[in-house]
């Protein structure tokens, strides 16, 4: 099985000390579809649409700064198109470059197909733990990041998860897909009316979603003990993704004694990523560095 997972690499080389990879999530192919057709597109730099083959691309830090932590990251756009670069590739080469290894999941877009986006990132964080000892990666230390929408689908599938499959016939669903721990930057949460992102949900959901989806993908409503410990970040000046859906989170994670920390910046807006807009919000990735340093997810 490990030989064909080999076979799954896409391409290998280096970029600034660390080693990057692209690989498919789905190998053998996905067992659903999201019915897109179109070839998928790239635009404005490193965005994509269009997108039905879920890929990983991985950083992983030189062997000399490894941590034997990693975060699979879920680039933002609304279920509509995904930011590979500032909230993907940009995020995971920082990380690697301090160690951590960074796993950029472009992950399939829904085009009415809610569970697929999340079903992707469960298998990320599967295939991450069962290459963990090829990669040099400590499988008690996987986090999953998200950004805006990206954010809800990190949300989902940090509060919806399992230990592994037992019996499975692929080696690779024995896998947990439990994050260890959260990374929401300015997220989408809630599917709420009052104060959800109304694109998201419509890309998601539908024009006209049944109330028990709307239920089911408010993620404050599922948070429970045993969800990660999360980090928070956003800007009090987003007129994006209102605030309120990072409190709401907040506040369901502290009823129910959850490990969190939260930064609402001043100013940033919505959609910083990592970019530098010298704005109170560029402190947040030196901020998050030191939360996984006192979790001890990182030396």
């Amino acid at each position: 099985m490990r030989g064909m997972c080999m076979v799954m690499l896409l391409a290998v080389f280096t970029t600034a000390g660390a080693q990057e990879k692209v690989l498919k999530v789905w190998p053998g192919g996905a067992p659903d579809h999201n019915g897109m057709t179109l070839p998928e597109e790239k635009f404005d730099g490193v965005r994509v649409r269009n997108v039905s083959e879920a890929e990983m691309t991985l950083f992983l830090p030189p062997a000399e700064i490894r941590s034997g932590a990693a975060v699979v990251i879920c680039p933002g756009g609304g279920y509509a198109m995904e930011a590979m670069d500032h909230e993907g590739y940009d995020l995971a080469r920082w990380l690697a470059d301090r160690g951590v290894a960074g796993v950029v999941l472009k992950y399939r877009l829904p085009y009415g197909h809610h569970a697929i986006p999340s079903g992707d990132a469960r298998q990320a964080l599967r295939l991450v733990r069962f290459h963990a000892a090829e990669w040099g990666i400590d499988p008690a230390k996987v986090g999953l990041a998200g950004s805006s929408a990206g954010g809800h689908l990190a949300a989902t599938a940090g509060t919806r998860f399992d230990r592994g499959i037992p019996g499975a016939a692929d080696p690779v669903a024995h896998m947990s897909c439990r994050p260890d721990f959260l990374l929401l930057l300015y997220p989408v949460i809630t599917m709420n009316g009052e104060f959800t992102h109304r694109g998201s949900r419509s890309n998601l959901l539908g024009k006209n979603p049944d109330p028990e989806l709307i239920s089911f993908y408010s993620n404050e409503l599922h948070v429970t003990p045993d969800t990660p410990p999360t980090f928070l970040v956003l800007a009090d000046d987003d007129k994006g993704v209102v605030p309120r859906n990072s409190t709401e989170f907040y506040t369901a994670l502290k009823k129910n004694g959850v490990p969190a920390e939260m930064h609402i910046f001043s100013r940033g807006g919505h959609g910083f990523g990592m970019r530098k807009n010298n704005l109170p919000a560029d402190q947040w990735p030196e901020l998050f560095l030191a939360w996984l340093r006192q979790g001890r997810f990182i030396p």
